[in-house]
């Protein structure tokens, strides 16, 4: 541990508490901080002064943040608690319950609802009196618990990137319970059965002969089951980053799964490279396999070359992943910037390759989705079911898809739009 000399403070002593302060609600909110960066940031402070508001921004922003998905949480909590002299009262206006008909104004962003979470810990809003009649007594609110939805009733529609800090934790334990059964392909090959519908003429007649050629039985077989393989091609790009860690907990626990059926299950992340992450998997603690397969992906947030990572795969896994009538999920918003025909070429080849080719897009939750990136419309024409991702419950609905050949998703409504 680094020895830190002793503090030459300002001279408002509130000022060290209320940074102390401060980085307690970012630690609330998921950021990495302990006691050493705060002492860097009280330094920091006293070298760069508390004169100018932007100063003090970024002097505590480059104290405090390390990565990029951590900006907009810091900027949120800083906005509110020294910017903001009510932010206490703002903060606990929003989160009161809608009644007597006003709507409550939701928090779509979750930068927002993870600082009014960390500042107002341990913090419970008060209920506003009846008015009219000047009384001042609490007013009663009942509530009908009957109408409403448990909490994981509503998590399971929720957007991922919706979700606050306890949200994600509560999320991914749902998704832990998650099953992604698959029926067994048909096979030519036969297995020994009492009740089986084909006879076994070679295991019938070895038991003849050794009875001198007496035939006292005739054995039966039936079809051998044969499972597919899984194959996931999860895009880690900045625009994905919050999808993809999730979707990553579900596959671990269908890795993981026993009786699920699959034969094996493949895992790969993309962004600007591809990386093999199926060995992490095997890991039966989630948290340690997802951290070493985040070690092991070094493009994490980064940008998004599709075409040029599918070219990779097709050339390098395809034939070792994808015998057996492989099942092949791509997770990816499509937003490539690359060559299209090239995109377009390797969809292609990958969709040949592959028993069934389900595209899950996070971007269908809007319902004005259209298909006019360059990329997603040299993809849509090459996968078998175009689907949402988003969610929970669209993730309990790949069983549907996967075990349903005919199930489309909405690829028949997007592909109409691209004729027209």
């Amino acid at each position: 541990m680094p020895e830190y000399p002793a503090l030459d403070l300002p001279d408002n002593p509130r000022l060290t508490h209320n940074i102390t302060h401060f980085a307690r609600a970012l630690r609330k909110a998921g950021l990495p901080i302990g006691p050493g960066r705060v002492i860097d940031a009280i330094r920091a402070v006293q070298a760069a002064g508390f004169t100018s508001k932007d100063d003090f921004y970024y002097t505590l922003r480059a104290c405090f943040v390390n990565r990029p998905e951590h900006r907009a949480v810091f900027g949120q909590i800083f906005r509110l608690y020294w910017r903001d002299p009510r932010y206490m009262e703002h903060m606990m206006s929003m989160m009161l319950p809608a009644i007597r008909g006003v709507q409550e104004e939701r928090v779509t962003q979750s930068a927002e609802k993870r600082a009014a979470e960390a500042l107002l810990d341990g913090i419970e809003p008060e209920m506003p009196a009846s008015e009219g009649d000047g009384d001042t007594e609490e007013t009663l609110i009942e509530i009908d618990a009957s109408a409403t939805m448990s909490t994981e009733e509503r998590l399971r529609t929720l957007d991922f990137e919706q979700m606050s800090t306890a949200e994600i934790a509560q999320a991914k334990r749902m998704l832990a319970r998650l099953q992604l059964p698959v029926k067994p392909l048909k096979s030519r090959r036969g297995m020994a059965s009492l009740q089986g519908h084909r006879l076994d003429a070679r295991r019938t007649l070895r038991a003849a002969m050794r009875r001198g050629g007496e035939l006292r039985r005739v054995h039966l077989q039936k079809p051998r089951p044969r499972w597919p393989n899984l194959v996931v091609l999860c895009d880690i790009s900045g625009s994905m980053s919050q999808y993809s860690r999730m979707v990553l907990h579900f596959l671990h626990a269908v890795a993981n799964e026993k009786g699920a059926g699959w034969a094996r299950v493949h895992a790969f992340t993309f962004g600007t490279r591809l990386t093999n992450i199926t060995r992490h998997l095997a890991t039966r603690d989630v948290d340690a396999a997802l951290a070493a397969a985040g070690q092991e992906a070094q493009d994490w947030e980064g940008g998004t070359r599709i075409g040029e990572c599918l070219h990779v795969f097709n050339r390098d896994w395809s034939r070792r992943v994808m015998g057996q009538g492989a099942v092949v999920l791509l997770i990816t918003d499509g937003l490539d910037r690359g060559d299209a025909q090239a995109l377009d070429k390797e969809m292609e080849r990958l969709h040949l390759s592959a028993r069934r080719l389900i595209w899950l897009n996070p971007l269908l939750r809007w319902e004005g989705f259209a298909p006019r990136a360059t990329g997603i419309r040299a993809m849509l024409p090459h996968v078998d079911a175009f689907r949402a991702g988003h969610s929970i419950a669209t993730l309990e609905e790949l069983a549907e898809a996967i075990s349903r050949p005919d199930d489309m998703g909405d690829k028949a409504r997007l592909m109409a739009m691209l004729d027209g």
